[in-house]
């Protein structure tokens, strides 16, 4: 199929960037979106032009670098599914698809549709972590879990940091994001000694780094490509009430 493609082109964080309209034709159906612009940029160099810059890596929905916002919606039209997984089969023949970067102050671009999302990086290292006994092993069933609990925390787990959520809020909260870190250690014993300084140190993070607050919308879970629920929001606004309030 034959496609026009209308993509934000930006040098660096201090250029002004636009959009610049690129064709495209004989895409196969079954080419993953950026495969497509593998076939986009090989076309740009033959012709002597800049190619496009894009994040990816392993191209298998696990990562979470495929960040690109398509015809309005961060990882494109298919729900709880990453830009690299996303494919042309998507679209129509003659479609003119509009692509752009993350949208967020915490997020400037770099270069075209190449975001800093070093961000998510810092708020990790201000809490999501436990502490580590340096002794011998311990056996893997020495401290029991619920299943329940165990079932929650892994869910929250999955959350790959590609920052969809900070992208679909209309005040670039990363909420969900934080949420989904601190659940995922707060659910389990082993995460129990940082509790309190961990949700009150990634909280601090992420303001600092400039992400809004919630909206309270839901678009956060609508786009995050895991399904990650909001129901962690919940849990890290009590985590976080229950600190404050037992702070010393």
């Amino acid at each position: 199929m034959n496609l026009t493609l209308k993509v934000w082109r930006q040098e660096n964080r201090d250029a002004k960037g636009s959009f610049q309209i690129y064709q495209v034709d004989n895409i196969s159906t079954e080419m993953s979106f950026l495969e497509m612009f593998d076939v986009l940029n090989e076309k740009l160099i033959t012709e002597g032009q800049e190619p496009i810059a894009f994040d990816h890596d392993c191209r298998e929905g696990i990562c979470g670098m495929c960040s690109m916002v398509i015809d309005g919606k961060p990882h494109g039209p298919w729900a709880q599914n990453t830009t690299c997984q996303l494919h042309m089969r998507a679209f129509k023949d003659g479609d003119t698809i509009t692509v752009e970067p993350w949208r967020a102050k915490a997020f400037p671009v770099v270069k075209d549709l190449v975001v800093d999302r070093s961000g998510l990086d810092r708020i990790i290292q201000a809490g999501g972590y436990i502490s580590v006994n340096t002794g011998s092993a311990v056996d893997a069933n020495a401290i029991p879990v619920e299943k329940k609990r165990a079932d929650e925390a892994f869910a929250a787990a999955a959350c790959i940091g590609c920052g969809a959520c900070v992208a679909a809020c209309k005040n670039s909260s990363a909420m969900l994001f934080t949420s989904a870190k601190v659940s995922q250690l707060a659910l389990l014993p082993q995460g129990s000694p940082e509790r309190k300084t961990r949700v009150l140190d990634m909280i601090a993070q992420m303001d600092k780094e400039g992400f809004g607050a919630c909206s309270s919308s839901g678009a956060c879970e609508a786009a995050c490509p895991k399904g990650i629920s909001i129901s962690n929001i919940a849990r890290l606004n009590k985590e976080y009430l229950c600190a404050v309030l037992t702070a010393e």
